[in-house]
């Protein structure tokens, strides 16, 4: 493991022209202090966990002194923002410090979130919240515990300046790491400028990166063909993520163009929510009254955007090969989904009629208004038996007969499929989380945060949710649906 001045910066984002990115150097932060270091992360650019203990770790990571090596820079881009073209956007409050090779060759982008006023920061402060950069930190964990494509986070440094935003809050820095922080509004800002050779260029870069295997196809087929065949696997990986989101009960809150990666990346956490009581309809965001981004929008809103990023990158592809690509979308999130959720009743190769099996299961769920996590939790335990009643679950239900109704279904299905209960039940388990970041025991951590400066409760959480498919015993209450004050936490665009 390496020592912080051992860490091995590359910085090839830098190397691109100057119209990509502005060169600056973080805002300084007063009186900084470590609030939460994450030790897995720091292992993905073999940093010495160790190091957390320097007395300047915390002035490393708010930028106040640069780590050997770093090219810090904001990244331009544009973006769609609930449906609305914005020119040019870019990182108003992050500041990419430059990449990290580990030893297994990957490199590792270390972007400062909350590192002060960039060319980009529109009459902002360039600060982030204490508040917010809990909830990303743990959010970002958590996705990651749950197998779903995600940006990491290294650690949170806090400070005493004060930032105003609904109220006076507490400033911090929030230590992001990613194989790319490149996003969809990258090349729309280009496009927007006619400026189509920057778009090759970055089309470029992306693809040497990130897809090497298509290097070596444009050497024999024309440059079209590689672009599209770009356009195809950022397609592919937008439909699984938004299966994976749609599985799990996640809503991002905002799906604006300049917060979908390239990579297929799930990041810039804001106003997201774990779904709890099952409503389709669901929105996490108190600043999309109309539900733009509602949780059973997000699948249309990821073909939506890659609608934008197709037009971006229309001086590179013909527009039939374009349509072509997005035309396999819905084909490929639809088999991603069906996959993910037949796994979470426990079943093997699908069935044709199982999307109704699941289906007819979330009806029933919304209609008594069934936690969505612990119900698919609880049903490894379902007695397939002729003869069970399976009331420990049947009691869950305000209408018992319509899920009467719905396990005799079930149980027919399970008919189908080979081994026995136990087995079933040891499948679902590793698919149906126990443990996932509900609204409330976020807010539990921040408020011992901002009020005690008691940050052990972060690092429970963190511990908690890096293993949500195990038991835990000992932390079984974490696992209970929300209590009735929950019900007043709001996150909006400011969290």
């Amino acid at each position: 493991m390496r020592k912080l001045d051992q860490l091995n910066f590359e910085n090839t984002f830098a190397r691109l022209p100057d119209s990509f990115h502005s060169r600056l150097h973080p805002t300084p932060l007063p009186d900084p202090y470590l609030v939460s270091f994450n030790a897995n992360a720091a292992s993905l650019i073999d940093l010495d966990s160790a190091e957390a203990a320097r007395a300047d770790f915390a002035e490393h990571f708010t930028g106040n002194r640069l780590l050997p090596g770093a090219d810090p820079l904001s990244m331009l881009y544009a973006g769609h923002q609930f449906g609305h073209f914005v020119p040019q956007l870019g990182d108003g409050r992050a500041i990419l410090l430059g990449e990290i090779r580990n030893r297994a060759g990957e490199l590792w982008d270390v972007q400062l979130k909350g590192a002060g006023i960039t060319p980009y920061s529109r009459q902002g402060d360039g600060r982030a919240v204490l508040r917010s950069s809990i909830r990303e930190y743990l959010c970002s964990e958590a996705m990651h515990g749950l197998g779903i494509p995600t940006s990491r986070a290294l650690c949170i440094v806090g400070s005493d300046e004060e930032v105003y935003r609904e109220r006076i809050e507490s400033a911090a820095v929030l230590t992001r790491l990613a194989p790319s922080h490149v996003r969809f509004g990258s090349f729309e800002v280009f496009f927007s400028r006619g400026q189509h050779e920057q778009i090759a260029t970055l089309a470029d870069y992306v693809i040497a990166r990130h897809f090497p295997h298509l290097v070596h196809f444009s050497e024999n087929q024309r440059d079209a063909d590689k672009y599209q065949l770009f356009l195809n696997e950022v397609t592919q990986r937008t439909a699984r993520l938004m299966a994976q989101w749609q599985a799990v009960g996640f809503s991002h809150g905002v799906m604006n163009t300049d917060n979908m990666s390239i990579l297929g990346l799930t990041f810039d956490y804001g106003p997201f929510g774990f779904m709890e009581s099952y409503d389709p309809g669901y929105i996490c965001n108190h600043s999309d009254p109309r539900g733009r981004y509602a949780y059973d929008q997000q699948p249309q809103v990821g073909l939506w955007n890659l609608a934008c990023l197709a037009q971006a990158l229309s001086p590179l592809i013909p527009k039939e090969q374009a349509h072509a690509v997005l035309d396999g979308y819905a084909p490929a999130y639809h088999q991603h989904y069906a996959e993910l959720m037949g796994a979470k009743l426990g079943l093997g190769k699908n069935s044709s009629d199982d999307i109704q099996l699941v289906g007819s299961l979330l009806e029933i769920m919304h209609a008594n208004r069934i936690d969505y996590t612990n119900l698919f939790r609880s049903l490894g335990n379902f007695d397939s038996s002729a003869d069970a009643t399976n009331n420990t679950l049947r009691d869950r239900f305000i209408d018992r007969a319509s899920f009467d109704a719905w396990a005799a279904a079930y149980r027919a299905r399970l008919q189908r499929e080979p081994g026995t209960d136990s087995e079933r039940k040891t499948r679902m388990k590793a698919v149906n989380p126990k443990y996932i970041l509900r609204n409330y025991l976020a807010q539990n951590a921040i408020e011992q945060a901002e009020k005690h400066r008691d940050y052990s409760e972060i690092d429970r959480l963190l511990m908690l949710l890096g293993k949500p498919f195990d038991e835990q015993p000992e932390m079984e209450s974490y696992a209970a649906a929300p209590p009735d004050w929950a019900r007043q936490i709001e996150v909006s665009c400011s969290s």
